[in-house]
């Protein structure tokens, strides 16, 4: 399991579960994630979750079930946020397949779709973590769904690799169907009715505040725009955050036809594609130049699946990939 992590955001969540217990976090488990560290190795995860399970005073077995409950979209940084802009809870769980190693880089995540639902699966390709580690990260991300939706979701199926506890019902009742250990593969089955639930709407100020400051950055950057374009542009950030790139994609959220679109465009000078790529460009170097933002996350809130396809786009406007423009740019700052 060479190089595995989480994201620093998702173990603030065992801070506070300890905190809630009336305990001092800090003190007991040493100090939390730093506020530019990013990520935490998967051995120190480890080690602070057995260490909490020893503080917490329910049953240890269930301890990451109990954990799982307390998530929210801010444990998964900036992709929480941006799955909160998709329209409906399947398009939030395709974000967060697409961009899983930002949050949960322990083994690698594929979504299959069967005739009676969403199956999220794991391997153990990167070896076996362990029963804390993946009960808290399904307990987790069931939990999630549950917060994106604002509804009870009672998951179809639950498959672990670990060996059967002694009780299962527990696991069962959080989860709401059947769970299996000992199986090949770690799961997770949704049903297909409850993908299509609409996201809940209390977090709008989180979005808001994203393209605020995506708009903030980009006037900084001092782009002249003909007014028409500004107005399309600031629709197509907000498009670009929750993955949605295509020219029907802002058609739609403009109340045009595609054609239209493209006529309007072209009269300012313009096309579509000129418009992505101008604006993801521009947002990228912005983001580039604040060193708190790992590249996984300035993929996301550009809407690339990964980093290394911001790579080669970054390359292709640029000259350069991300890594060596920021390098660039650090050494502008320091020797001026």
């Amino acid at each position: 399991m060479t190089e595995a992590r989480v994201a620093a955001s998702y173990v603030q969540l065992l801070y506070e579960h300890v905190a809630a217990l009336g305990l001092d976090a800090p003190a007991l488990l040493g100090s939390g994630p730093a506020a530019g560290e990013h990520f935490v190795a998967l051995k120190r995860w480890q080690a602070l979750l057995q260490q909490a399970q020893t503080l917490d005073p329910g049953p240890p077995a269930t301890f990451g079930l109990r954990l799982g409950r307390g998530i929210s979209p801010r444990h998964f940084g900036v992709i929480g946020y941006a799955a909160l802009a998709c329209g409906t809870l399947a398009q939030a769980l395709q974000r967060l397949e697409r961009h899983h190693r930002s949050v949960y880089d322990v083994n690698q995540a594929q979504v299959e779709l069967r005739p009676e639902g969403l199956r999220i699966v794991w391997g153990v390709e990167r070896g076996r973590p362990g029963a804390l580690v993946d009960e808290t990260a399904l307990a987790a991300l069931m939990q999630l769904t549950r917060d994106l939706s604002g509804r009870p979701l009672r998951a179809l199926g639950v498959d672990f690799v670990n060996p059967r506890p002694a009780d299962v019902k527990p696991y069962e009742a959080f989860f709401g169907g059947p769970v299996r250990f000992a199986q090949p593969l770690t799961s997770l089955t949704l049903a297909h009715e409850d993908l299509a639930l609409p996201l809940r709407a209390s977090d709008s100020a989180l979005l808001a505040l994203l393209d605020e400051q995506a708009e903030r950055l980009l006037r900084e950057l001092g782009t002249a725009l003909s007014e028409p374009v500004a107005l399309w542009r600031h629709t197509l950030i907000g498009l670009i955050r929750s993955g949605r790139t295509a020219l029907a994609d802002l058609a739609q959220a403009l109340h045009l036809s595609p054609r239209s679109l493209q006529r309007r465009l072209s009269e300012q000078g313009s096309s579509f594609q000129t418009l992505l790529d101008q604006t993801r460009q521009q947002l990228a170097e912005a983001y580039l130049r604040d060193p708190e933002l790992e590249l996984s996350e300035v993929a996301g809130l550009l809407g690339y699946s990964e980093h290394s396809a911001l790579s080669r786009a970054f390359r292709q406007w640029t000259g350069q990939t991300p890594q060596e423009w920021r390098r660039a740019q650090s050494l502008k700052v320091h020797s001026s």
